[in-house]
């Protein structure tokens, strides 16, 4: 049986807060998701574990769907 492709969609993730009053759990998210510096970004699939991150930190950073 063939199974079906679904097109992953893509999301971009950028930091727009500083990290520096942020709790340490926080802070390693950040950079589990390859944030570095205020105004990096990454784009990364939009799988339930990137979504679970993006959600602990969503007062962090800015998300966008790439098209």
């Amino acid at each position: 049986m063939a199974k079906k492709t679904e097109a992953v969609k893509e999301i971009k993730v950028t930091l727009v807060k500083s990290t520096i009053a942020c709790t340490p759990n926080q802070k390693k998210v950040v950079e589990a998701l390859g944030l570095k510096k205020i105004r990096s970004f990454r784009i990364h699939k939009a799988n339930p574990c990137i979504l679970g991150m993006i959600a602990k930190v969503c007062h962090l950073v800015s998300v966008e769907e790439v098209k």
